[in-house]
């Protein structure tokens, strides 16, 4: 048991020091690994690109299991509704690759987009590759890119991860909408809050 403990505990600091190694993406740069396909829970090869539509793609870090991804699901629904309206494409990486044969496995990502009614593609980042590319570290954790594909933002979906009823500006769908208009979107990263991304170590 005692190994057990130390084992894990291990896991959780070793995950924490590869996070804090990871360097985001800057905006306006050229979103990497856009073409590296991903298994969908509908059992299909899918790529960022694959997802990119007339105005972009927003591309979600995400899993099953995080308290702040189920206290944000309405949210996320919400952002993904209003990314798709603009003809903007969506795609949701589930890089939990320390949890994969457990709560956040590919049967369990199927379970859970058919439960919350995802109608956009929803992948396996498997070993971490494009978190590690963009350099996402929190799940939930958003990257807005244009049709070009250069990131134009980056960050939380709005201002109040932990209170939806006290947000005060959505800033991923303001980011949408400046975008789709052709404006330079007025803030272009914020902090996203979550739980961490779980790396192998």
């Amino acid at each position: 048991m005692k190994k057990v403990i130390l084992f894990s505990m291990l896991a959780f600091f070793a995950g924490r020091i590869i996070a804090q190694n990871i360097q985001s993406i800057p905006v306006g740069t050229q979103a990497p690994l856009t073409e590296v396909k991903m298994k969908d829970v509908s059992g299909k090869e899918v790529a960022i690109k694959d997802a990119m539509n007339k105005n972009g793609v927003l591309v979600m870090f995400s899993c099953n299991t995080c308290p702040y991804v189920i206290k944000n699901q309405e949210r996320t629904k919400q952002i993904a509704e209003y990314a798709i309206q603009n003809n903007i494409g969506v795609i949701i990486l589930n890089s939990n690759e320390a949890q994969r044969s457990d709560a956040d496995s590919y049967e369990a990502m199927k379970s859970y987009a058919k439960e919350q009614g995802y109608s956009y593609s929803y992948v396996v980042d498997r070993n971490a590759k494009v978190a590690d590319a963009f350099g996402a570290t929190r799940t939930p954790e958003i990257f807005l890119l244009d049709a070009t594909g250069k990131v134009v933002y980056k960050g939380a979906i709005d201002d109040n991860p932990s209170e939806p009823d006290n947000v005060k500006r959505q800033h991923a769908k303001e980011a949408i909408a400046e975008s789709v208009a052709g404006k330079t979107v007025t803030v272009k990263e914020s902090k996203s809050v979550g739980c961490s991304i779980k790396r192998k170590a």
